[in-house]
Order: structure tokens, then sequence, then C-alpha cells
């Protein structure tokens, strides 16, 4: 039986934490459900996230600082969606999430929406922001 599904974000090289404060500074509605760090016994680095779960755009997710180091990182085959009250909501989160990112397709009307963009977060994490029409 499926007890629900949450979005789970690995980070590596302790960006959980620049991660949450971007998300933090970035949407009105972000909100840390919990949050418990590594310890100085490990295994990760004293300080960073052991997990976490927080809210943001109406949804729930997790993520974690892997004490891993792991031969991949987030790619943009996986991506958050967020559809956009209106144009300058759209233009705020497109600017403060590319911002130290990556643009992978600017704001524009590409037929399947009139206001589109697609970008990658200083931590690597993609987002496809819309604005409905």
């Amino acid at each position: 039986m499926t007890q629900g599904l949450r979005t789970f974000l690995t980070f590596q090289d302790g960006a959980a934490t620049g991660a949450l404060d971007l998300y933090r500074d970035v949407f009105d509605d972000f909100e840390i459900l919990e949050i418990e760090p590594y310890g100085p016994e490990g295994p990760g680095p004293d300080g960073t996230i052991k997990a976490a779960r927080f809210r943001l755009a109406g949804s729930e997710f997790s993520c974690a600082d892997s004490p891993i180091t792991h031969g991949w990182g987030f790619t943009p085959a996986v991506s958050l969606w967020i559809d956009c009250d209106d144009l300058d909501e759209l233009r705020r989160l497109f600017d403060r999430l590319s911002d130290g990112g990556e643009v992978f397709m600017p704001l524009d009307d590409y037929g399947f929406s009139t206001r589109f963009g697609w970008v990658g977060d200083p931590h690597g994490v993609t987002w496809q922001l819309n604005l409905p029409a």
C-alpha cells in the first residue's frame, strides 16, 4: 500500500543548507517542517543536513546531504513545475532561481504556453516556470 509521494532531493558537499536558504528567500510559502543536522559523530560532516522535510509552492519535499560522494547529480530530465499566479511572480522566480545557475529555456512563448521558462538553480535543481493562460 502506498503511504504517499514526496520528492526527495539528494545534495552533495553540504549544498542542502544553501538550497534551503535559497528556497526560503524565493518562495513566500516556504516552511521547514523538520530538520536534523549531522553531529560530530557523522557519518556526514558536522552541521550538514542529515534529513529535512519542507513545504513550498503547496508541495512537500525531503532532502539530505549525502555523506557518500556519488558520480551523479541532478539532471534536467526531472524538474519541478511551478504554475505562477502572474507575470511578476514568474519573472521574480525565473530571475532568482537562475541567478548563479543555468537557463535552459528563457522566458518566452513556446506554443504550449504563452509565457514559460526553464532554469537550473545554483544547487542543480531544475525548475519549469509557467504562467497558465
